[in-house]
């Protein structure tokens, strides 16, 4: 009896043992890393079309300046070129012209926008998909002014500045919006009057970018 016991716990003893090298044998994996997804990289060329509202809140004539004077609607395009290389800043150039209706009509006189654009830089700061921009540079108008039967139209030179958001929604296209508010020189009309404005405007677009947005480098 006790050699049989003393067989049972030397068995017992060995399978315990064979147990514990089996766990110790065992190898662990790790699990993957997480996916993490592919950042914008916002350069290269676009184009788009844009559209929004527009007015003036004072307007020289001789000198003396009136208040909100001239407003209306805008249509138009737009093409640009985007650098962003190894940091999540944004610079760029774009142009833009659109047509517009942008007038004041009094007793027997108009006085109306009818196109105008702009050349300017940006600079922005890049979050993956969403782009927060400021923007400045040359801008120009075409105006119209009629009075008593007669007209006369005139392109102002001036200046322009502002700001917007973009958003990259889906691959190699965005929306955005921005407002910008624009300073133009005085031009004289019908040898008589001494116009200038200034002119605000809202609007909303969509781009589309060549290329479609990469894995950024940074």
């Amino acid at each position: 009896m006790k050699k049989m016991l003393l067989a049972t716990a030397a068995l017992l003893a060995m399978g315990a043992t064979s147990n514990a090298a089996d766990l110790a044998a065992r190898t662990y994996t790790k699990a993957p890393p997480a996916v993490v997804a592919p950042a914008v990289n916002w350069s290269g060329f676009y184009v788009g079309a844009m559209g929004g509202y527009g007015w003036t809140q004072t307007v020289s004539i001789d000198g003396q300046n009136f208040s909100d004077e001239l407003n209306g609607g805008f249509g138009g395009g737009t093409i640009g070129y985007n650098w962003q290389m190894g940091s999540p800043w944004v610079f760029g150039i774009e142009v833009d012209a659109a047509g517009a209706s942008i007038k004041k009509s009094a007793f027997l006189a108009e006085d109306k926008i009818d196109a105008f654009g702009s050349v300017t830089g940006r600079v922005g700061y890049a979050a993956d998909a969403v782009l927060i921009y400021a923007k400045g540079g040359f801008a120009w108008a075409n105006n119209k002014v009629s009075a008593l039967g007669l007209s006369e139209s005139k392109t102002h030179a001036g200046w322009t500045i502002g700001a917007g958001l973009e958003y990259m929604f889906a691959p190699a296209w965005s929306v955005k919006a921005e407002y910008m508010y624009a300073d133009f020189g005085k031009e004289t009309y019908l040898n008589a009057f001494d116009i200038g404005a200034d002119l605000h405007t809202v609007k909303a677009g969509v781009n589309y970018h060549f290329g479609g947005p990469v894995v950024a480098k940074y």
